[in-house]
């Protein structure tokens, strides 16, 4: 099992930025990509943002594509997701998970960090 922390949530204003990190400890070699997801009240969970840890191949939401930027730190074991130009629609709790290389699916999930955007 991989554990994941979040940080870097917090309250900004509409068009300003933030950087959430996950940092990874356990059996990180069990993984092969790490994603961030968001929830917003009332809604599903929501995919955001993928990136693997060998190779560093990324894929976004089409909801966040020009504005966040995920990256990856290896020898820290930490996963980054810059947020840029956020808007209200962007509130939600935002959570990271590690993709299992055996399954293929996210098995390990964080607690969240909570983003909120005033307008």
């Amino acid at each position: 099992q991989v554990q994941l922390v979040e940080s870097g949530g917090g309250l900004v204003q509409a068009g300003g930025s933030l950087r959430l990190s996950c940092a990874a400890s356990g059996r990180t070699g069990s993984s092969d990509a790490v994603g961030w997801f968001r929830q917003a009240p009332g809604k599903d969970r929501e995919f955001v943002a993928r990136i693997t840890w060998n190779s560093g191949w990324t894929s976004y939401a089409d909801s966040v594509k020009g504005r966040f930027t995920i990256s990856r730190d290896n020898a820290k074991n930490t996963v980054y997701l810059q947020m840029n130009s956020l808007s209200a629609e962007d509130t939600a709790v935002y959570y990271c998970a590690a993709r299992a290389v055996r399954t293929a699916k996210y098995d390990s999930w964080g607690q969240g960090t909570q983003v909120t955007v005033s307008s």
